[in-house]
């Protein structure tokens, strides 16, 4: 339990680092944040497929044979991210406020800003999820999985809690407040690292199907918010070898920490 709380505190604590860095360099470039962005979109992309979807198989044919197996895994991928489309048609996200210049965000309204910290903080719970789920089965091996695919999410919370800045201060929210709203979305994550860990403790029956739910959340925001996201400032090149490097940094620790 003291190194699920770690992590959650490591993983919602990401975005206060992110929000900081905000503060104190507030003209980053889009290139600068599209590539850590694109490298975090690689390691998650590798820890959904390597550390959740594949365990999440190998266990269900433990207990249903291959078939039911795969059932389960496919039904849990797409529940995950129909789950996540879901919000996305109630709250817009990454793509639809914060894809565009903070300059343009000055006249915006404080109404349209804070929905925009609330879509994030909507989006962070089933992420959150996703970091938990892998500590509930108590396997070694599963937990050095969930370290890595935690490692992947905090680093993509740093741009996330970077972005949140700009436009919060545009639209006349005290600094402290900003930071106050920031490390609120943060700790959201942290909510959903221990939903998600205390639901496969209580009954490991769902481990298939959460590993694979959790595991379609991820590829649902690297497919429709990450990679959209870092290819729409024109570092699609960079951004395309960051995510390999991210997925090959992820192949890499998984086979020697696991």
């Amino acid at each position: 339990m003291d190194l699920v709380l770690l992590t959650a505190l490591g993983v919602g604590g990401a975005t206060v680092i992110g929000a900081l860095i905000g503060f104190a360099f507030k003209n980053i470039s889009h290139k600068f944040s599209d590539i850590i962005l694109s490298f975090a979109a690689g390691v998650m992309l590798a820890a959904a497929v390597i550390g959740l979807i594949i365990p999440s198989v190998e266990y269900g044919m433990e207990d249903y044979g291959v078939g039911v197996a795969l059932l389960m895994t496919v039904v849990g991928m797409f529940v995950g991210a129909l789950c996540l489309n879901l919000i996305d048609k109630l709250v817009p996200h990454l793509h639809a406020l914060a894809g565009v210049d903070s300059e343009e965000h000055k006249n915006a309204g404080l109404s349209k800003v804070l929905l925009f910290v609330m879509a994030i903080a909507i989006h962070n719970l089933p992420e959150g999820i996703a970091a938990g789920v892998g500590f509930g089965s108590g396997n070694p091996a599963d937990v050095s999985r969930a370290l890595v695919i935690a490692f992947g999410i905090a680093l993509q919370n740093i741009p996330e809690g970077m972005v949140i800045i700009a436009p919060m201060l545009a639209a006349g929210v005290s600094k402290k407040r900003t930071l106050l709203i920031a490390s609120l979305t943060g700790l959201v994550e942290v909510v959903g690292t221990f939903i998600g860990y205390l639901a496969v403790s209580v009954s490991e029956a769902i481990l298939p199907f959460a590993l694979a739910f959790a595991g379609g959340t991820m590829l649902y925001v690297i497919s429709d918010e990450m990679i959209p996201e870092t290819h729409a400032h024109g570092a699609q090149r960079g951004a395309t070898y960051a995510l390999l490097g991210g997925f090959a940094l992820m192949l890499c620790m998984d086979f020697l920490l696991g």
